[in-house]
């Protein structure tokens, strides 16, 4: 009953516009800036932010959001984070997990690694809309929203930003398969890597490639090597 109490806690517009903002930030976000993507009043943001917390939706903390520590630094506020905890609600209950686990098992046990990576970009390439490869970052981004990866750009230059600045990448927040990937890392990124090249082209201006940082997913998507000068 637990998912099923997380997911209808999500019913409420208020509640699930201030769940959608926290989640999308990748980062600690206090109640009043909370409150201000909401449009709502601080006081009813604290009010739901608590009850999303309870829901298993967040995870709350505190600390001083002035960045300065000692007397006259002000007290800790209190923050939220999106919580790692996967929901799921299927009626009746049905166990994907353990079925992908164990699948996941047998093939590293077999040493299918290359036959499953084939099958990923095979699916990749069937699951995009044309048969042309991506045509920019952009693109690619509202790609991979479309399929639960939770794109954001790092590293974008600004406006007299110097030249210097690191190359734009596309790193994404959500991993689909975060729950199998922890157990079987090498078998399940490469599967993964594998179905993104299929989905985003791998000749085309944009591509995929591995690049592990903790709490995202293990691939980035960035602009090709020969479509850069």
């Amino acid at each position: 009953m637990k998912d099923i109490d997380a997911i209808a806690a999500l019913q409420d517009p208020v509640r699930r516009r201030l769940y959608e903002y926290v989640a999308a930030q990748g980062r600690e976000v206090g109640r009043n800036e909370a409150a201000e993507a909401a449009g709502v009043a601080r006081t009813l943001a604290a009010h739901h932010l608590d009850k999303l917390t309870e829901a298993g939706l967040l995870e709350s903390g505190s600390r001083r959001l002035t960045g300065r520590s000692g007397p006259g630094a002000g007290r800790p506020a209190k923050v939220y984070t999106r919580a790692r905890a996967e929901h799921s609600v299927s009626l009746p209950a049905r166990d994907y997990r353990t079925a992908a686990e164990l699948l996941a098992e047998a093939a590293e046990q077999a040493g299918l690694d290359a036959g499953l990576c084939a099958a990923a970009r095979r699916r990749g390439e069937a699951l995009r809309d044309s048969a042309t490869p991506c045509g920019d970052l952009e693109e690619a981004m509202a790609v991979l929203a479309a399929r639960g990866y939770e794109p954001h750009l790092e590293g974008a230059a600004a406006e007299g930003t110097p030249e210097d600045t690191p190359t734009p990448v596309v790193r994404m927040r959500n991993c689909p398969f975060h729950s199998v990937a922890e157990r079987f890392p090498p078998l399940v990124c490469g599967m993964n890597l594998a179905l993104l090249e299929g989905l985003i082209g791998t000749d085309g201006p944009v591509r995929a490639r591995m690049d592990s940082r903790p709490g995202e997913c293990c691939v980035v998507i960035e602009a090709s090597k020969n479509n850069e000068d």
